[in-house]
């Protein structure tokens, strides 16, 4: 899954860069055309406004509808107010193999919650885990500073927001009521936490086509279920830009 990823990451990595190195050729290009006397084609109207960037200053406010990968995986909308800041929301899936390692070793806590029905002779051991539902909900405030002098249709953003995670874990496990017995058993938990989210990120939208790409980092602190525990997030998308 982390491998999967990096090369999701990557991939989008270079799209963009080939997309930014591949403007500025056909910039150069028509720069040449032009010192020899021979006319660029011009673009005028409808067709100009799907050509140009799509996020003209006059023309705010724009919406964003799409799909995120990474975790979570997403259904993502952003509410472009103004040149500057934007809203988004996210509602999806987290990326429940990175989790593994962490509900694992939530066991322990969990049977340690039914205690009571534990004698001195005998003991719970883990088994297997799953991932019944696990959702997220997700809204950031982001600020957006452009890039044009890097690459045109280029953004950066950073913000903040709130993050909620509801999760419902069935686990498998071995009642052991002695060294050379022991039954078989599940214990089911829901879980509900929420914290605070800051986010870091790009944007690109020069496209033939009204569509935004992204990619985003995502830092999350629990403040309910486990707090203090903190873990980074984010991901890469498309919006469809009307």
């Amino acid at each position: 899954m982390r491998f999967q990823k990096l090369i999701l990451l990557s991939t989008f990595c270079l799209l963009v860069v080939g997309l930014a190195v591949g403007q500025r050729s056909n910039g150069r290009n028509a720069y040449s055309k032009s010192k020899l006397g021979l006319r660029t084609p011009k673009v005028r109207g409808q067709k100009a406004k799907i050509i140009c960037p799509i996020f003209e200053t006059s023309k705010y406010p724009y919406q964003g509808i799409g799909f995120k990968l990474g975790d979570p995986f997403a259904a993502t909308y952003k509410f472009y107010a103004n040149e500057r800041f934007s809203v988004a929301v996210d509602f999806g899936k987290a990326s429940s193999g990175l989790y593994n390692r962490y509900f694992r070793e939530k066991f322990d806590q969990y049977a340690a919650e039914g205690a009571d029905t534990l004698t001195d002779n005998t003991s719970l051991t883990y088994s297997f885990h799953r991932l019944k539902r696990d959702l997220v909900f997700e809204a950031k405030a982001l600020y957006h500073i452009r890039g044009d002098k890097i690459s045109p249709g280029l953004q950066v953003y950073i913000g903040g927001g709130w993050e909620w995670k509801n999760s419902n874990i069935k686990y498998d496990y071995f009642y052991n009521r002695s060294s050379t017995n022991s039954d078989f058993g599940t214990l089911t938990r829901k879980r509900f936490t929420m914290g605070p989210q800051f986010v870091a990120g790009i944007e690109y939208a020069y496209f033939q086509l009204p569509l935004s790409a992204f990619m985003e980092v995502e830092f999350f602190k629990d403040l309910l279920a486990d707090p203090g525990w903190q873990r980074f997030e984010g991901g890469v998308g498309l919006r469809y830009i009307f």
